[in-house]
């Protein structure tokens, strides 16, 4: 791979880009067939909003786990990672506020809580991958685990509830909710990252070539301990995000996310063995299957009236993936 590919710009990449141009289209096809089937039930603002609080949960996580996935790897802890920090962040506030209050002070503090977990666990599995050297699809399956479990002995099972930061989950600026900021915020840093730093250049190198991008002076151990942390900041920001929507924070919320990140990952354009991948594109599929699903449920309670969408979207993912 050259660094003119590696380092495209955000833009010249969706014009460049096949695959991405391909997922644009497909993108907009979905979105005017159910806008004109549903007309004013799909294109509507309310519906418009309730998709964009849904899909930032697993956009996050499927931008960590392509991450390690152009870096050669890939993350299936991610989802245990983001409950063990949503778990904690939301510790510390019932801790420190017990009448379910919510000063920023502690809404920070917590925020901080879920960041530092979340890089810890990122920086274990780098450890687990770079300086072990197990398999990353073992080493990360195995500390999901470890993650999981760790939310269980903390909560003994239940889950922790409070509301303290449903101002985050539910609230908006400019009638843009805060969920899909986050999801654009990350998009965007993760996309610079990419193409704009050295870092991201070696991320592509390392995923194109392990011994040729070694031999070229590139610092993998460095390069996956980084890649891995961030791919775990992530995973505790979406943690933050679980917790401000759902109004609680358990081990085993998501558990389907992992399995959809990667197909998400996969449909953007992201090489399953490394080496390629935009943010752009990944942006395109977490679009292209929200408006799938939310538009098959729609479509299936004005016909029949039941949701049984449910059990034909997973038909309709594979197919979209093909």
């Amino acid at each position: 791979m050259s660094e003119t590919t590696a380092s495209q710009p955000f833009p010249t990449s969706i014009r460049r880009n096949n695959p991405v141009l391909r997922l644009a289209i497909i993108a907009a096809l979905i979105f005017a067939a159910f806008s004109l089937i549903l007309r004013d039930q799909f294109f509507s603002v309310r519906n418009m909003q309730s998709m964009a609080v849904q899909f930032p949960e697993f956009g996050i996580l499927a931008i960590a786990i392509a991450l390690t996935m152009i870096s050669g790897g890939i993350d299936l802890s991610v989802v245990g990672i983001a409950n063990l920090s949503g778990i904690l962040a939301a510790l510390t506030m019932t801790h420190f506020a017990p009448d379910g209050s919510s000063p920023l002070w502690l809404m920070l503090a917590a925020i901080a809580v879920a960041l530092v977990v979340g890089s810890l666990c990122g920086l274990f599995n780098g450890f687990l991958v770079a300086r072990i050297g197990i398999p990353p699809i073992l080493a990360t399956l195995g500390s999901g685990s470890l993650y999981t479990g760790f939310g269980y002995v903390i909560t003994g099972g239940y889950a922790v509830r409070t509301a303290q930061m449903a101002a985050i989950g539910n609230g908006s600026l400019l009638g843009i909710p805060y969920p899909v900021m986050i999801f654009a915020l990350a998009a965007a840093v993760f996309a610079l990252l990419l193409n704009r730093t050295a870092w991201g250049f070696n991320v592509y190198m390392l995923g194109t070539n392990t011994t040729a991008a070694r031999f070229s002076g590139v610092r993998s151990i460095l390069v996956l301990f980084r890649t891995y942390w961030l791919a775990g900041l992530l995973g505790a920001v979406a943690g933050i995000v679980f917790l401000a929507r759902a109004n609680s924070a358990k081990p085993d919320y998501g558990e389907s996310f992992v399995l959809l990140s990667v197909l998400i990952s996969i449909l953007g354009g992201v090489s399953y063995i490394g080496g390629f991948g935009t943010i752009s594109g990944l942006v395109l599929a977490v679009l292209s299957l929200q408006f799938l699903s939310t538009g098959l449920n729609m479509l299936m309670l004005q016909l029949s009236g039941s949701s049984a969408a449910i059990f034909f979207k997973q038909f309709a993912w594979g197919a979209l993936l093909l």
